[in-house]
């Protein structure tokens, strides 16, 4: 072991970020303090138990080092989010807000206006609440600094619905945001703003006023990283045809800048004889380059990747200014090791998981030898040079698509298959097309003179979507798949990081557990009942692996949730319409047949009592049931009762009837705090 680490002791540094992120994700994972505090004392001692390893070997240090790593990560998150976080309102309530505006967010494609809110002469209420309203209702006098007053409905941030779904209360916990809502007419601006719209603001306002059509939500997200203007059915689109990347501001955006900056101060500089032959060209172009992205960065927002980006790219400014080759996965390991001491709960997003798994996967194929040799330049006529750099830019894709494809399941329940085709032609476009003419048309707006490289850009723009479209229509553009559990998850990403972290022979021992976890994938059954949260709404799993709604009215984004949980996509029927299912106004009951059994599902329906003596009834004749309400202790069905006590403590449930497992969005001990705290009586009616 000692000889095999000798040898990849240049490896041995990228394993760092790993140690203090798998503390981060075990608080995460773990319930409640005292198994946070358990596993603090387990890693702390299994440090101690590594320094009776022999002295003076690497095995002893990084065992060490990862003992006390993990525990860092865990106290880490842990105390930031003691210190940071703002609680959750705890139960919906109506008010009559006031409040000072702290951020305006537009978001023409729903035709509303996003205000962040800091409550004012209202201390029963969070520290900052975020509120949508119409645009029909806003009013030129609200901008940020502005202090309004108006009728809201306020709601804790929502948690996931089911099990895999998107944790809404986990960010804006750590976003400070403890309450939303929807405002209701009229708005009364009691101080108008002073500044007017910030520099953001007025920039996504003035592309949506120079070009039409569904081009301008492009152009403006481009820009700023707002994505409000843009139309849902676009939006999927690029989701589908693996171009999504495109539409955040991170590392292909703020890399175009920083080099076409570097570029143009390089070229302006050496005109200058004097200059080209006394001055330090890349040192003074690369501080050029970093004032631009951290310009770039503070324009868009400065959301964490975007900063992550940057971060990215002054270290690789820095190297390049030294005169050594900054592309390193030691830079990547830096990069996310400083994001991670910062912002410690980016570790469980899609977006940090997927921009520096990309990332890794180009820099380890870059690195292997025989890639490099083939990709090296050489003297060839320029058709073959096409064939070749085409075949590194669809080599690269596919490593990626296979780097994020984990990821894409386990947070998404879908992953690209046609990604890498698409981006083939999309990045270039973006890269070398639509952001240097969408930079021009704004200079030339300065004179009044964008109007023709607005149209360029549209028309450029026009053409990503057409290709957005093109490949997210074709059947084969997305793999399905239901929600994941979590061990599968990390099992794949540990093996991943093996494969590419190591350089010798045994990095190969890291296919295991890959393996392992796509035999899970492809394993992974569909679940045969999924319960939201509120127990409202309710998905069977029918004969012909169609899915069946409870309630015909259901809104898109349940349809949208439950779909995509179950890795579905199909329309779901009615309940009532089922054959084996019997419906009244009140409760429907269901047959259905799995793992060599006939089960019986009762769900309410309605609010209406029923009458005692035929619902006790039915409740000992079903072997499930569900409602939205708390059901009485006399309503005893043979295997599982599911109702308002049992989901407040669970969340969304996921059931699967063939093995009898059940998934939920939450432990009932969890104790994190974005969680909603149960009063005594919810808690002792639960029990």
């Amino acid at each position: 072991m000692e000889q095999w680490l000798e040898k990849e002791r240049e490896q041995i540094p990228l394993w760092v970020p790993v140690g203090l992120g798998i503390g981060i994700a075990t608080w995460f994972a773990l319930p409640h303090r005292w198994a946070w505090l358990a596993f603090c004392c387990v890693t702390l001692a299994l440090a101690s138990a590594a320094v009776l390893l022999p002295t003076g070997g690497r095995a002893r240090r990084m065992a060490v080092s990862a003992g006390i790593l993990a525990c860092l990560g865990c106290l880490l998150i842990w105390g930031k989010s003691a210190l940071v976080g703002e609680p959750p309102l705890q139960r919906a309530t109506f008010a009559v807000l006031t409040g000072e505006v702290r951020s305006v967010s537009p978001v023409p494609s729903k035709d509303m206006v996003r205000l962040l809110l800091r409550p004012v002469g209202a201390p029963e209420l969070p520290s900052l609440v975020r509120v949508n309203v119409r645009e029909a209702d806003m009013s030129p006098a609200i901008d940020r600094g502005a202090t309004v007053r108006f009728r809201v409905r306020l709601m804790p941030p929502a948690p996931p619905s089911l099990p895999g779904g998107y944790d809404f209360a986990a960010r804006a916990y750590f976003q400070g945001i403890g309450a939303t809502g929807r405002a209701l007419p009229p708005i009364a601006v009691i101080a108008p703003a002073t500044g007017g719209p910030d520099m953001r603001n007025r920039l996504f306002s003035h592309i949506l006023d120079r070009l039409e059509g569904p081009a301008e939500g492009i152009a403006a997200a481009l820009a700023t990283g707002d994505q409000g203007a843009i139309a849902e059915d676009d939006a999927e689109a690029m989701r589908r045809s693996g171009l999504a990347h495109l539409l955040s501001i991170s590392g292909l955006h703020v890399t175009a800048l920083i080099g076409a900056v570097i570029f143009l101060l390089m070229r302006t500089m050496a005109i200058s004889r004097r200059a080209a032959l006394n001055w330090p060209l890349m040192l003074i172009a690369a501080t050029g380059g970093a004032l631009a992205g951290i310009g770039y960065t503070l324009l868009t927002g400065a959301e964490v990747p975007t900063v992550r980006s940057c971060i990215a790219a002054l270290l690789v400014l820095g190297g390049l200014a030294l005169g050594r080759d900054a592309i390193t996965l030691r830079l990547v390991a830096t990069g996310a090791l400083i994001v991670l001491c910062l912002w410690p709960e980016a570790l469980v997003g899609p977006s940090f998981q997927m921009s520096f798994g990309a990332v890794i996967a180009i820099i380890a194929l870059s690195e292997h030898p025989r890639f490099r040799a083939f990709a090296a330049a050489r003297d060839e006529n320029g058709w073959r040079k096409f064939g070749r750099s085409v075949a590194v830019l669809l080599m690269t894709g596919f490593a990626v698509e296979l780097m994020l494809a984990p990821i894409a399941f386990f947070h998404f329940h879908k992953a690209g298959m046609l990604g890498a085709f698409a981006n083939i032609i999309a990045i270039p476009l973006t890269t070398f097309v639509v952001m240097p003419l969408e930079a021009l048309a704004l200079l030339l707006d300065l004179l009044g003179l964008g109007a023709p490289a607005w149209w360029a850009t549209g028309k450029a723009l026009d053409f990503l979507l057409l290709i957005a479209h093109g490949v997210g229509g074709s059947p084969m553009a997305v793999a399905l798949g239901p929600a994941l559990p979590n061990w599968v998850f990390a099992v794949m990403v540990m093996g991943g990081l093996w494969c590419l972290l190591w350089r010798s022979a045994w990095r190969w021992l890291g296919l295991a557990p890959v393996g392992i976890g796509l035999l899970a994938i492809l394993l992974n059954p569909p679940p045969d009942i999924l319960i939201t949260g509120d127990g409202r709404h309710v998905a069977l799993r029918t004969e012909g692996d169609g899915m069946a709604l409870l309630r015909d009215r259901a809104g898109e984004y349940v349809r949208d949730a439950l779909t995509e949980s179950a890795g579905y996509d199909g329309t779901l029927e009615s309940l009532a319409s089922l054959p084996q299912a019997r419906c009244s106004a009140d409760l429907c009951s269901v047959l259905l047949d799995r793992g060599g059994r006939s089960w019986r599902l009762l769900v309410t329906r309605s609010r209406m009592f029923v009458e005692r003596k035929a619902f006790m009834r039915d409740c000992q004749w079903a072997d499930i049931v569900v409602s939205d309400r708390r059901l009485p202790r006399w309503c005893r069905p043979r295997w599982l009762k599911v109702d308002r006590s049992m989901l407040a403590a669970t969340g969304g449930l996921a059931i699967n009837l063939e093995n009898g497992t059940i998934r939920s969005v939450h432990s009932p001990h969890d104790a994190h705090p974005w969680m909603p705290r149960r009063g005594r009586t919810d808690q002792s009616r639960s029990r």
